[in-house]
């Protein structure tokens, strides 16, 4: 075993620390094992840990009951917009599950792991992983959803994406044995590429992604016509969203200069939600605050944001677990109004797992957010950044990041999809969260813990299974207290 660290030598600390200088906390060893050490590790973990065991759920004697989890959640969101959260949720088993992260990190914490942790994605189910443009504008596909990001063990994402297949399956109406070839595969997919990770080069791992083009031409024959078509389209559709497209739809012209369109409650410009002189002032200062957010650019994106100047500033809804955490949208216009900008500033709130694991190194939780998707993502937003507001709206402090609203954005269609299909996505899902975590983790030892056998892809297909149960319990209890009037709903939004 070889160890790399840096140091000045006790007697200069000691010498400094005298004289009253601010000493450096010593640098982090950082240790490096041979490739034989490391596959030592992971055989050990399995032996410690068997694979089958990550079959089991059941719910503890004293599970927190899943609303008040929710309730409690919805104690630091807009009030107004937390009605729409619980609306778009009970839409179907599905949608409660994209919203329900805290109430399974809650049920994950309690389920074994191998102790090899990794920079988890923390809410790594189907819909967070889809196409968008890398900064050299090729299509790429990853996972772009970071909320929650923190280092755990890598098992937590696994199973998240697979019971996400597991749910989207019932819901288009699959049989059992299709669900569960669809989780195989899935799981099989994470399983081989980290083999294949484990066995390259650190350079190449970190270079390594995946592109549109190259897919569907790697994919060839194993690809029906219907399947390609409705890829095409989901493509084509993709490439048409860029600020361009968010432009025509977003704004309409007032007085000769372009104004974001409300449309209450799911957008609400600035004078609206803020109306005289507290909304005056707010407008002021984001002109300060988009000077510190610059500041966490890299300098060439700070030089190409001095560009743009801010036109209108508006308040929107998001997604289905985010909804009612803080979002702005920002319209910037460059040369003139054929030139926009539109950026999109996101509340960064604790993330769900640190109740579970530890709290995040960083004081700042977007900055959490950029770190996290620069360590697990090949390709990231050129306006990835991140600022904190000292007193918002509602007088408190919070944390933001900052990206494009849309640069070539889309997302694989659940509903209708083939079970082929799905299994293909499935794949490609597995291969890209196995990426993902290669860069962070030890990929030679989990790749070692997993083996060449299909065990833990069995597993987890069992866990699977059993958790999606869970899920519409909880899918029911959600709208059995909406029934009640416990919690109120907003549908159709």
């Amino acid at each position: 075993m070889s160890s790399r660290e840096t140091d000045s030598g006790a007697g200069g600390v000691v010498e400094l620390a005298a004289k009253g200088r601010r000493v450096k906390p010593a640098p982090r060893v950082v240790p490096h094992l041979s490739v034989a050490e490391r596959a030592a590790r992971g055989r050990a973990a399995r032996a410690e840990v068997p694979r089958s065991s990550h079959a089991r759920f059941e719910p503890a004697a004293h599970r927190p009951d899943p609303v008040e989890l929710l309730e409690l959640q919805a104690a630091s969101r807009v009030p107004e917009l937390v009605p729409i959260r619980y609306g778009r949720m009970l839409v179907s088993p599905f949608t409660f599950y994209r919203g329900a992260a805290l109430l399974m990190a809650s049920d994950l914490a309690a389920t074994p792991h191998s102790g090899l942790r990794v920079q988890l994605c923390g809410d790594a189910h189907l819909s967070n992983f889809g196409v968008f443009a890398s900064p050299d504008r090729r299509l790429v596909f990853d996972l772009n959803d970071f909320d929650e990001t923190l280092p755990g063990p890598w098992e937590w994402d696994v199973k998240r994406l697979a019971v996400s297949f597991e749910v989207a399956g019932r819901e288009n109406g699959y049989s059992a044995k299709q669900r569960r070839a669809i989780v195989l595969a899935t799981v099989a997919g994470y399983r081989r590429a980290m083999r294949e990770f484990a066995a390259m080069r650190a350079l190449d791992v970190w270079y390594a992604r995946v592109e549109i083009d190259e897919l569907l031409a790697q994919l060839g024959a194993q690809i029906k016509k219907r399947v390609a078509k409705r890829a095409g389209q989901t493509l084509a559709k993709a490439r048409t969203r860029d600020s361009m497209t968010a432009f025509s739809k977003l704004t309409e012209m007032v007085d000769g200069e372009p104004r974001i369109v409300s449309d209450p409650p799911l957008i609400e410009r600035l004078g609206d939600v803020a109306p005289g002189p507290e909304g005056v002032a707010m407008e002021e200062s984001l002109h300060d605050l988009l000077r510190r957010y610059r500041e966490s650019l890299q300098t060439d994106r700070r030089v190409l944001l001095e560009e743009f100047r801010m036109v209108d500033v508006a308040r929107k809804v998001v997604g289905v677990g985010s909804v009612g955490t803080r979002a702005w949208i920002l319209l910037m216009l460059g040369r003139d109004e054929h030139d926009p900008l539109f950026l999109q500033f996101k509340e960064a709130q604790p993330s769900v797992l640190e109740e579970f694991t530890a709290k995040s190194k960083y004081a700042n939780h977007g900055q959490r957010v950029v770190a996290g998707q620069h360590l697990m993502q090949a390709s990231s937003d050129i306006f990835l950044g991140w600022l904190r507001v000292e007193n918002g709206l509602d007088g408190q402090q919070r944390d933001f990041y900052g990206r494009q609203l849309k640069d070539w954005k889309g997302s694989f269609e659940t509903e209708g999809a083939l079970p082929e299909s799905a299994a293909i996505y499935g794949q490609v899902c597995g291969w890209t969260l196995a990426r993902a975590h290669a860069r962070s983790g030890d990929r030679i030892a989990i790749a070692a813990y997993l083996g060449s056998g299909d065990a833990f892809d069995r597993a987890i297909a069992e866990y699977a299974d059993t958790y999606a149960d869970q899920n519409e319990r909880d899918y029911a209890a959600l709208k059995a207290a909406v029934d009640t009037g416990r919690l109120t709903a907003a549908t159709g939004m």
